[in-house]
């Protein structure tokens, strides 16, 4: 099979690019391309087959469908974003799914699976009528209590969030300490994906406080982190793999 991959931003598309020669040895990549016109180019100039297109949703100079409107696409698409707010059933239905970043393993070989079973191609209409709605939005500030006073604290300055006797707390960039007033879980929900990471049950890590990472005995990681944390920082082993994804993105 051969394959395409849309991808702007460079270490995502090298990350990509070698987790599918590593769990599909079967599968060619026969280019990379980083915007919409480098794609339409490629595609145009393309003698051989096409089997499926990894397909970033949002590229340099657009969105990824004008490449649709731009040239004829008859290979499978598997579209790979930041939000799961993308029409994931849309995606789901037909030969078209989704990998949402940073993207896991697993997901991948689902949608490679898809694509070898199925043989029909994009609806691109349905796709670009799901495209239309609007983007998700993610939590820009927190209101917490200090005292007698209600401070709203920007996401852009929070270092990280933890949960400690029963009370979960939020430390900002600069060593302030806030009790939040939800759960890690829902607050995990809020927040932007490429710039905070649940690292365990009881942590969530802004990639901006991470200063260094060590590897432990068993798989598990810590993290060196500013503000210096009052507890080990450490990523649970269930999630190092997505973990070391996520930062290398």
């Amino acid at each position: 099979m051969n394959a395409l991959i849309i991808e702007d931003e460079k270490v995502a598309q090298t990350a990509l690019s070698r987790t599918v020669r590593n769990e599909f040895p079967d599968i060619n990549i026969v280019g990379m391309t980083s915007s919409v016109q480098e794609s339409v180019t490629f595609l145009k100039n393309l003698t051989g087959p096409l089997d499926i297109i990894f397909m970033d949703v949002e590229l340099s100079d657009g969105d990824c469908f004008e490449i649709f409107r731009q040239t004829e696409v008859d290979a499978k698409v598997i579209m790979t974003t930041a939000y799961d707010s993308y029409a994931i059933k849309a995606f789901e239905a037909g030969s078209v799914d989704y990998l949402l970043k940073p993207i896991d393993v697993k997901d991948l070989r689902r949608a490679v699976e898809r694509c070898r079973k199925n043989t029909t191609t994009p609806d691109i209409a349905a796709l670009l009528e799901a495209f239309r709605r609007p983007v998700r939005e993610f939590k820009e500030r927190f209101i917490v209590k200090f005292n007698d006073r209600i401070v709203p604290v920007k996401t852009s300055e929070i270092a990280y969030f933890y949960s400690e006797d029963k009370y979960n707390y939020i430390v900002t960039t600069g060593g302030a300490v806030y009790i939040a007033d939800r759960s890690l879980d829902e607050i995990a929900e809020e927040l932007d994906p490429h710039s905070f990471f649940k690292i365990s049950r009881s942590c969530i890590v802004s990639l901006g406080a991470i200063i260094s990472i060590t590897k432990l005995v068993g798989g598990r990681l810590q993290i060196s982190a500013r503000p210096k944390p009052s507890f080990d920082m450490v990523v649970s082993r269930s999630r190092s793999d997505d973990f070391l994804t996520w930062l290398e993105r």
